[in-house]
């Protein structure tokens, strides 16, 4: 059976022989391969200098005819626009090896090159975007505004899809105003597994939502979560469960993002299905595989994917029996109508929505770790929002308002948010600015660039709670962190609540005297951050 390392091996031994064929250097054959022919001399080697791959040593076949250009109607014909690419630079380190050497010094430097890349093969590689997934550039919209103006672009990615890119706060409006009958959500591509609406035939959760939500899982949803309410009806129990797991942040010197999800996970346990959840780690690593195969699964492993979710449910449906009223499963026991076997799909069931409300809390680790990196690099803020902890914590036990440490959490999510593109396909033919776009567009509101528009929002690249203090800032339409709307998320408050009060739960008795990586408190804070190379140094106070 062919292994990993074997398979890695071959890919470096194709790359080696490539490489000898285009410095013209001799490569010796493996055991129990032919000889490569040598190029003659005077004519480089067909994929010397042809720019296309190659693969054992031979070249790829080239592309066939571009496909004829397909037929519009012209009253319907709207302008396509393709995002502009930054040109490529020449690749360095390892990839320079693959360039043509014509001397022998440069023969002599490719071959030095080889200890590099032999290191490199042994390294795990980044994860790789889902096929399809769209990502909007800062710059890329920029210069796409400048030239088009604030007029609905539609542009064509550099996957050949067509999408109608929002550029104007007016737009955002309607796009959080349209019902789904108009709108439809597209929830594989921003927030897997989250969706609040309607799920499969099979009850397999949340699908795509085609149509309105319903009603009454809707209004279960606003009333377990305590939707708008700053301070959620069971805030004393759910803050002490927070309290306590906070110590498992403060164990040692150091806070990564695993200690933090390992804190954060048990804590949602506690919150949503009681107390004894609180060990289920079989549990954690069930909702752990639902949510790494969501949307990549086929066949059988569908099929094995439907029996994870399966013991869930019936896992969440043994611990929502005996969960009490100060859990978020007895509450929803509480406002949920009866179920009925015979027609599960007829009334709303408290299990799938105590599933969706622990799959909602992994976004607080990573936002969590940002808040506290952020607050790290701003010592000023660092104090007053540890002050604040302390203050609460002496005054108020169980409060949970920490004004000052929430307005931390909003920024840390504008500056970097869990959903950075809204997507949302046309169920209809529409219209925007004076043109007609048909049925089954793509419109892709880019919620971290109006964020971060440095012509639009002041101190765009800047960590400024301040700007939270401010009751018309939740309401601006720039800023969506929770988005607007009826599509607004339901437990917005009592994530920042629990997010929070794990910040004060770590700045109470702990400074954060190191970070990596390393922030400027002046100067504009990097595009994106990514949680699993924060490591914060944590110092007794």
């Amino acid at each position: 059976m062919r292994t990993v390392q074997g398979a890695a091996l071959d890919g470096l031994r194709a790359r080696v022989r490539a490489l000898a064929l285009r410095t013209g250097l001799p490569v010796r054959s493996m055991r129990g391969e032919p000889r490569p022919p040598a190029a003659p001399a005077g004519r480089p080697h067909p994929a010397a200098g042809s720019g296309r791959p190659t693969r054992n040593g031979a070249p790829l076949a080239a592309r066939g005819p571009a496909a004829p250009p397909r037929t519009e109607d012209p009253a319907r014909r709207t302008p396509v626009e393709a995002l502009p690419r930054t040109p490529a630079a020449r690749p360095a380190g390892p990839d320079a090896a693959l360039a043509p050497a014509r001397t022998p010094a440069a023969a002599t430097a490719v071959f030095a090159s080889l200890g590099a890349l032999l290191t490199a093969a042994a390294r795990p590689r980044p994860l790789r975007r889902r096929p399809g997934e769209l990502r909007a550039s800062a710059a890329a919209l920029r210069a796409l505004r400048a030239r088009r103006g604030d007029a609905p672009a539609l542009v064509r990615t550099r996957a050949g899809q067509t999408v109608l890119v929002l550029l104007d706060p007016q737009d955002l409006r309607r796009f959080y105003r349209e019902p789904l009958s108009v709108l439809a959500a597209d929830p594989p591509r921003t927030c897997p597994d989250l969706s609040t609406h309607e799920g499969g035939r099979d009850g397999d959760g949340p699908g795509c939502a085609r149509g309105e939500p319903r009603p009454d899982r809707r209004r279960m949803s606003a009333d377990v979560l305590a939707a708008g309410l700053p301070v959620h009806p069971a805030a004393g129990p759910i803050l002490t469960v927070v309290a306590e797991e906070a110590r498992h942040l403060t164990a040692t010197g150091t806070l990564e993002l695993q200690r933090a999800r390992h804190a954060v996970s048990r804590a949602a346990r506690r919150v949503v299905l009681g107390d004894p959840a609180a060990e289920d780690d079989e549990l954690a690593g069930w909702l752990t595989q639902l949510r790494a195969g969501e949307g990549r699964l086929r066949g059988g492993r569908t099929r094995a994917a439907r029996a994870v979710r399966d013991k869930v449910r019936a896992r969440i449906r043994e611990y929502a029996r005996h969960a009490g009223d100060d859990t978020l499963a007895g509450r929803a026991a509480r406002h949920a109508a009866p179920l009925d076997t015979a027609d599960p799909g007829g009334a709303v069931d408290p299990a799938d929505e105590a599933r969706l409300w622990l799959l909602a809390m992994d976004a607080v680790p990573a936002t969590l770790l940002r808040t506290l990196l952020l607050l790290g690099a701003h010592p000023c803020e660092q104090d007053a929002a540890a002050a604040e902890a302390s203050a609460e914590a002496a005054a108020w036990p169980g409060r949970g308002e920490l004004p000052r440490l929430r307005a931390c959490v909003r920024e840390s999510l504008r500056l970097y948010p869990v959903v950075p593109d809204l997507v949302r396909v046309t169920r209809a033919e529409t219209e925007w600015r004076g043109v007609r776009h048909p049925a089954g567009t793509a419109v892709l509101l880019p919620a971290a660039f109006h964020q971060r528009d440095p012509e639009r929002v002041p101190a765009a690249h800047v960590f400024v709670p301040g700007r939270w203090k401010n009751p018309a800032a939740d309401r601006d339409i720039r800023m969506a962190p929770f988005s607007h709307g009826g599509g607004r998320c339901p437990g917005d408050q009592l994530g920042l609540m629990i997010t929070a009060a794990f910040c004060a739960g770590v700045l109470r008795g702990h400074r954060i005297t190191g970070t990596r990586p390393v922030l400027d408190p002046v100067g504009p804070l990097p595009v994106t951050l990514d949680p699993h190379g924060v490591r914060l140094t944590l110092t007794r106070r």
